[in-house]
């Protein structure tokens, strides 16, 4: 998830998070491999054999997609909610030559869809691993979204990433980020499907001429594995030397270094404020690496780093990061915080717009 720091502006807080009152909080994960990552040669990037090797080492699925989301997929349509919202397949991803519809890729549509309306945009699971992203947008569709189709066409990919999401995985099946491969011009090798399905689904909705994607909500985690596991991964397949850094405890959310849109964030914060806690900055004013821009909020450049986020263009963009593995949050926590995030957005979005309903 880090990147070189960036030129964004830094928030007070960031220049001196002590001196303006913040509690540090952060976690020190145990380096688990202290004598180096066992796949690969140290400085050596990874070829075909060593990323066939982590996917043997990783391939045993530990929890079911089918039970997780797809059920809860299928219980929407049966439900009040099914009268307002489509399930659509977009895709399948090409893991598992015996069936190929076992990683099937779902995402639900508002059926009252109009070239009248603005669009939102709502993905969770880009990182298979990350629970809550998941978790949170079926539980958007199941208590929250149904309050905003009178003003937006919604759209919602719950679950992007079904291989990483059994195997409790950040990559794909090939070592691949699918977060780090959303730029349309750029054909990557190994490829991520996941990604490429995504876009084709985004590029295939209709929009009208003065309506386009009006928001996007990137539902993420932040979690202990990225430090344990997926950093020390990431620099063994780059032929990198890993710099272990600290997790922030508590959420926060990534805006567009292009597209700043600073009171929206703060309107994203102030929602999930009201459910979880909010990530201060560590002792250098950083949250992952980079200076925060105002509490809980950091900036990438999306489009640039081929980021989820950015596949839209949308006037109003966030990556949401939940941190659960936080001694004081839980499961239903974590997704309600991601609930918050998109409710918090969108109802800024219909006061800053002045939208009304039908």
């Amino acid at each position: 998830r880090r990147r070189a720091r960036g030129t964004a502006a830094a928030h007070p807080l960031a220049r001196n998070p002590a001196a303006a009152g913040a509690v540090v909080a952060m976690t020190t994960v145990p380096d688990q491999y202290p004598d180096g990552y066992p796949i690969g040669t140290p400085g050596v990037p990874w070829t075909t054999t060593e990323r066939e090797r982590w996917r043997a080492r990783v391939d045993a699925p530990k929890r079911s997609y089918a039970d997780d989301v797809l059920a809860k997929l299928d219980a929407l349509k049966t439900s009040s909610h099914g009268d307002r919202f489509e399930v659509v397949k977009y895709g399948a991803l090409p893991y598992d030559a015996s069936d190929p519809d076992r990683y099937a890729l779902f995402a639900c549509v508002s059926r009252e869809w109009s070239k009248d309306k603005p669009s939102v945009l709502v993905t969770g699971g880009v990182h298979g691993y990350e629970t809550s992203g998941v978790q949170g947008a079926i539980a958007f569709l199941e208590t929250a979204a149904g309050n905003y189709l009178d003003v937006f066409n919604v759209l919602v990919a719950p679950c992007v990433s079904p291989w990483g999401y059994e195997r409790i995985q950040r990559w794909n099946a090939f070592a691949v980020d699918p977060n780090r491969s959303f730029d349309r011009a750029v054909a990557y090798d190994p490829p991520s499907p996941e990604s490429a399905a995504l876009l084709a689904l985004v590029d295939s909705m209709e929009l009208g001429a003065q309506n386009e994607w009006m928001a996007h909500f990137d539902l993420h985690e932040t979690t202990d594995s990225d430090e344990a596991e997926f950093r020390p991964a990431k620099a063994a397949r780059d032929g990198e030397t890993n710099a272990p850094d600290v997790v922030p405890d508590g959420f926060y959310c990534v805006g567009d270094a292009e597209n700043s849109r600073f009171d929206f964030q703060a309107a994203v914060i102030r929602s999930v404020a009201k459910v979880t806690h909010i990530a201060p900055p560590d002792a250098s004013g950083n949250i992952i690496g980079e200076p925060i821009t105002q509490e809980g909020v950091i900036e990438y450049p999306l489009k640039a780093l081929g980021l989820c986020a950015s596949i839209t263009g949308a006037k109003y963009t966030t990556t949401t990061e939940v941190y659960p593995d936080s001694p004081t949050a839980s499961d239903e926590e974590c997704n309600s915080a991601q609930v918050a995030a998109v409710t918090g957005g969108l109802d800024y979005i219909i006061a800053k717009e002045g939208l009304m309903g039908a």
